[in-house]
């Protein structure tokens, strides 16, 4: 049954993140303020700005982590604030700078994320995902001894487990070297394409998100400043690509015609 008050979207469908009104301030730091936006089902939306502009304390009140000073969050209909643990199962979450415990093995860590998902074989998740991912002859070395390449593939390979319907990651390959870096975002496609999952990313990374995004929200200073498709943004900022983009809004070059755009169906 869907939590009381949820919206309906599309063909009957709840929107897998909803935010309204978010602000979140810690002291006299106001990190992010009064954000609102509404994700589709099966999308690739990036969170984007410079250091200090919010993308990662939206992601974390996106996942229950943080509680916002006001506002509301809601992934798959639910109150993030007051009942997140039911969406806990249909969401998952991946950062290069965000370890896993460095004394257990692969396997070990899997198995306990395993449990803690709800996920009913393990043996057999842990398998598949260590075929697919290409760490099978890791499982049995310890998570603190591995390369960053080979920690971010087991880190994937958690975030994969579930087989989540929201999928948050933060800086996916970051320090990863290009073919590496290449093949996470092959892998991240293909889940997207294969399992309709809706996916929020927060990268310093243009070209990754103008491969894999197919919505851009700029955030300057926990505020959103723009809301397009990729090309949208770049054709209305006069720019040759997504970084040039990027470069404008942190030196402030914000044309007024472009505060806020909005997301084009």
């Amino acid at each position: 049954m869907l939590q009381t008050g949820a919206r309906i979207t599309g063909a009957g469908q709840v929107p897998p993140v909803e935010v309204r009104n978010l602000r979140k301030v810690y002291g006299d730091v106001v990190a992010v303020d009064g954000i609102s936006f509404s994700l589709h089902p099966g999308s690739v939306t990036a969170l984007l700005g410079g250091n200090g502009a919010g993308k990662t304390t939206t992601i974390s009140m996106l996942m229950g982590l943080v509680a916002p000073t006001s506002g509301e969050v809601r992934v798959f209909g639910i109150d993030m604030v007051h009942n997140r643990h039911a969406a806990l199962h249909r969401l998952n979450f991946e950062s290069p700078y965000v370890d896993i415990p460095m004394r257990l093995t692969v396997r070990q860590n899997l198995e306990i994320f395993g449990q803690l998902y709800g996920v009913v074989d393990v043996p057999g998740r842990i398998r598949e995902m260590a075929e697919e991912l290409r760490i099978s002859e890791l499982l049995d070395r310890h998570y603190g001894k591995l390369s960053a390449g080979q920690k971010t593939r087991v880190s994937l390979a958690k975030s994969l487990l579930n087989e989540p319907d929201l999928l948050l990651l933060d800086e996916p390959t970051a320090s990863l070297d290009p073919d590496t870096a290449d093949w996470v975002r092959s892998v991240i496609e293909d889940y997207c394409r294969t399992h309709l999952a809706t996916i929020v990313l927060a990268s310093h990374n243009m070209a990754e998100v103008e491969r894999l995004a197919d919505r851009v929200i700029m955030l300057e200073r926990g505020r959103i400043v723009a809301d397009e498709t990729p090309e949208a943004l770049i054709r209305h900022f006069g720019r040759k690509n997504l970084e040039e983009v990027f470069l404008d809004i942190a030196r402030r070059r914000i044309p007024e015609t472009v505060r806020p755009l909005k997301i084009v169906d």
